[in-house]
């Protein structure tokens, strides 16, 4: 198993879900409200196990993949859009089944959701592939499902993260044998330049003057 493989899996389901939701007869409240649980459930424990398992490997071995600055950056971002999908979850769970407050609330999950989803699969999996061996990949992916399989029946209660906080916290966790092994790897790799673009704004300038 690979943990990039994992997440982009679940990505797609995140997404087929909201598709489910657009397309579900708009009077069936129960059955909008069974999806929609299953769904919170998923982008939680989903948000959790990538924070518990999969970034603080990241920080140790990642430089920054495409447009992100830093790894520290690249991770930090990710974080702050996890708060931001807590925040539409937590709108969404105040509001009416079906009602228009829950409608928008959901589409504010959505945008959040889809807008971490596009820049996670560009900076941080790339970053991930590019310094990661197999055996680590495979690792993570094991701690990844175990966790969201025995939180998954129930679901857990979102909890924000304070950004430097956990990227401070995360960098200073004690790493298994396999993840120090991939970071000596990392480090020795790191003189070979890895596949990164020109930041977002110099690119964009650059596609004007064309």
């Amino acid at each position: 198993m690979d943990i990039t493989d994992v997440i982009l899996r679940q990505h797609d389901e995140q997404r087929r879900m909201f598709a489910q939701l657009e397309e579900w007869p708009r009077d069936d409240h129960e059955g909008l409200a069974a999806i929609w649980k299953r769904l919170e459930i998923l982008l939680e424990t989903h948000a959790e196990a990538e924070e518990l398992y999969f970034y603080p490997e990241l920080l140790r071995i990642g430089t920054g993949g495409a447009d992100a600055e830093s790894v520290d950056e690249e991770v930090q971002d990710a974080v702050k859009d996890h708060n931001e999908i807590r925040t539409s979850v937590r709108k969404v769970g105040r509001c009416r089944t079906g009602s228009d407050a829950w409608w928008t609330a959901v589409v504010d999950a959505n945008v959040h959701n889809s807008d971490h989803m596009g820049e996670e699969e560009r900076q941080d999996l790339a970053d991930f592939r590019q310094r990661a061996s197999l055996e680590l990949r495979h690792e993570i992916a094991l701690q990844f499902l175990r966790y969201e399989a025995m939180r998954g029946a129930e679901g857990i209660t979102p909890k924000d993260k304070d950004l430097k906080a956990y990227v401070a916290a995360k960098k200073t966790s004690k790493a298994s044998a396999t993840a120090k092994k991939a970071a000596t790897r990392a480090r020795k790799a790191a003189k070979t330049a890895p596949a990164r673009a020109a930041k977002s704004k110099k690119a964009s300038a650059g596609a004007s003057e064309e």
